[in-house]
């Protein structure tokens, strides 16, 4: 007859062959969030890499008493720190490179034209482009959200034949509608009345926040289906 004790001896391991297998889970189910994050606007460096030459020409505009070039050129000044701030940690140029591009494309497009509104305009370009893909996508049962899922899964297009997945897919691609025709709606009247502080607030407010927010609610969203997706690859 087994001991009393025998099954309290193998307790402890089974628990943690059970923690370790929790752990391992939680990691990988994390890895879509990420990756996520990463490809659409270049993770944290993104972030950091279109939003603060924003907040610091919408400072400048407000602190030089509205006078455009000084505003551009601090701008400017402070994509060029980043850019060179990632030169010295040896990041890799292509991403250095659309960073400061981007900022560059924004001050040209306000020095050009001479109004400070112009500074926002490729970002609401980028929007409407983005939005109206995301949009097209869905409409026609491509969701952009389960064509990059199904790469990312190495599944391909299979989902399409799996109508359960195919409807959380097309949902978590609303979630990106939302956020960037929501973006335009709030946005192009701001432009168009000509605030520009309101709107490299507003800019501000919708762009980082909004977007850690979009991805979670989109990772929630994903997370059943994304499982499942890995597991039939298995």
């Amino acid at each position: 007859m087994p001991r009393p004790d025998h099954q309290s001896d193998h307790q402890p391991e089974h628990e943690h062959e059970h923690e370790l297998h929790l752990e391992h889970e939680s990691v990988e189910d994390i890895k879509i969030e990420t990756v996520l994050l990463e490809k659409a606007i270049g993770g944290w460096r993104g972030i950091i890499d279109s939003g603060v030459p924003t907040l610091v020409f919408v400072v400048a505009y407000l602190v030089t008493s509205q006078n455009l070039s000084q505003s551009v050129i601090a701008a400017l000044v402070s994509g060029a720190v980043i850019a060179a701030w990632r030169i010295l940690r040896k990041e890799p140029l292509t991403q250095i490179g659309a960073g400061f591009v981007g900022v560059l494309v924004s001050a040209g497009f306000a020095k050009y034209t001479g109004k400070a509104q112009d500074f926002y305009l490729p970002g609401l370009f980028t929007n409407l482009a983005y939005g109206s893909a995301f949009l097209i996508s869905v409409l026609i049962r491509w969701p952009l959200i389960g064509v990059f899922l199904g790469f990312f899964t190495n599944q391909g297009t299979a989902w399409r034949k799996i109508p359960e997945q195919r409807r959380v897919l097309a949902a978590a691609t609303w979630i990106w509608v939302a956020v960037f025709i929501g973006r335009l709606i709030v946005q192009v009247p701001l432009y168009l009345t000509e605030s520009v502080a309101a709107l490299g607030i507003v800019k501000i407010v919708m762009g980082w926040p909004m977007f850690l927010a979009a991805a979670y609610f989109t990772y929630r969203v994903l997370e059943p289906t994304y499982k499942a997706m890995r597991a039939s690859c298995k």
